[in-house]
């Protein structure tokens, strides 16, 4: 018997129907989130994503600024423009698209973003939060990954998780948000010597190292969840995740697809933080 897939698809729409709930009341009460989206150049997988983005905020009723900036625009131009949206009182959620042009330095720009405005999760104040269990605006994807696996129906807590890949986007605070629902957690990476005998002890498998079909069959306890974060364009043009889909499923519990699965998510939680965003800097108690 092949494992129920997770429709990362499915679960964002029902996310987008409460935050569109949400919205239509907050907008009575005269508050209407605000996000703003600055990009850098002509790189098209970013044009994609801040498309995806406009889009998003356009069905949910948020109001929406997108900053188009010339790959030659200077680094102060860009740290101006991001001072000019920390003032703005309309704007609660800013995001600048990563990557930024070679000569750009991105620490500092993200560092130069409004900590209560920082709705990626990735200003040092936020991952500090992070790290030591204090509220913070959560980083999107890590968050969706946790979203998804809560809606299998799998109690966390007390739970064994395996995280391949230690990125600082998604594989650390994965780990950092399995711990805080009490999971028992282990990172692989590239590194790792005994890399299978620790994965074939998950509960749980979140996956996120960069490398098509990495992740068959071998690798996986029988009926454990297994997330794949991985997007890897192969040489016919197709997606492929980290895990070997095929393979998997014919062992694994819940597990998700790619694409249809986190993907998805990510967008959506970054909506989820600027209404939350938008709550706490109008003082509107937030859920």
């Amino acid at each position: 018997m092949t494992a129920p897939i997770i429709s990362g698809k499915q679960v964002a729409e029902d996310i987008r129907k409460d935050l569109r709930l949400e919205v239509e009341q907050l907008s009575k009460a005269g508050l209407t989130p605000g996000l703003a989206v600055v990009i850098v150049g002509e790189d098209p997988a970013s044009q994609v994503y801040v498309k995806h983005k406009e889009k998003a905020c356009h069905e949910l009723g948020y109001y929406s600024e997108v900053h188009r900036l010339s790959g030659s625009s200077t680094q102060e131009e860009l740290l101006s423009l991001v001072d000019k949206l920390n003032h703005q009182n309309n704007i609660h959620g800013i995001l600048v698209q990563l990557p930024l042009p070679k000569h750009m330095d991105e620490k500092k720009v993200i560092n130069a973003i409004e900590v209560s405005k920082d709705v990626d999760g990735f200003h040092p104040v936020n991952v500090g939060n992070l790290v030591i269990g204090d509220d913070s605006l959560l980083p999107c994807t890590p968050a969706g990954v946790i979203e998804l696996i809560k809606r299998t129906g799998l109690e966390i807590s007390g739970k064994h998780a395996v995280v391949i890949g230690r990125s600082n986007i998604v594989g650390k605070p994965v780990s950092l948000l399995l711990q805080r629902e009490n999971a028992t957690v282990t990172m692989c990476h590239s590194r790792t010597q005994n890399m299978k005998e620790l994965t074939q002890l998950a509960d749980i498998l979140v996956v996120g190292i960069g490398k098509a079909n990495f992740v068959d069959a071998s690798f996986v306890k029988p009926g454990a969840v297994v997330i794949d974060v991985g997007v890897n364009r192969l040489d016919n043009g197709k997606l492929a995740g980290d895990v070997d889909f095929e393979s998997v499923k014919q062992v694994s519990g819940p597990i998700t697809p790619v694409p249809g699965g986190v993907g998805p998510m990510t967008i959506t939680m970054l909506m989820q933080n600027t209404l939350l965003a938008a709550k706490r800097l109008t003082g509107i108690q937030a859920n």
